[in-house]
């Protein structure tokens, strides 16, 4: 998928139990955007460890079959910092646009972190939009791109 001249390759997504209905209303809007999507669970709303479903993610982002990825919990918290312990992952919680707007200008981060208790599917869907159309400034601001080869 190429959006506002962005290319943005398979999207993986995953969530525990607390994001299960969330992560279903996201798939339906990725799809609607053209954006390969891979699902790495959970399947149902029982009970799961969400630690399980970052490392699946992290795999398939390390191995190459999805370049970004989706991570939702019922804060968005416990996921991105399951996910953070992997070093090919940059895991950003984010709360509103401005939040994934600068996660992917300044940080690089190659996941997106949402809480299904802590916001409502619209402002999730604007994230998602947010964060897949926006580049990293690494390019024409080299402090960041010096930043991220730190944590690499």
């Amino acid at each position: 998928m190429v959006a506002s001249g962005i290319a943005v390759g398979t999207v993986g997504i995953a969530s525990d139990h607390a994001g299960f209905e969330l992560k279903a209303v996201l798939r339906e809007q990725l799809g609607e955007m053209g954006v390969e999507v891979i699902d790495f669970g959970t399947n149902s709303p029982e009970s799961v460890d969400y630690p399980d479903f970052a490392d699946a993610l992290a795999s398939a982002m390390k191995d190459g079959r999805a370049s970004r990825g989706i991570l939702i919990c019922g804060t968005g918290i416990g996921i991105a910092m399951a996910a953070n312990r992997h070093k090919n992952m940059r895991a950003a919680t984010c709360h509103d646009t401005t939040d994934a707007r600068l996660a992917r200008q300044h940080n690089d981060a190659n996941v997106l972190a949402l809480g299904a208790r802590t916001m409502g599917p619209e402002v999730a869907q604007d994230c998602v939009r947010v964060f897949l159309n926006t580049a990293f400034e690494g390019d024409t601001n080299p402090r960041h791109a010096r930043r991220i080869a730190k944590m690499s």
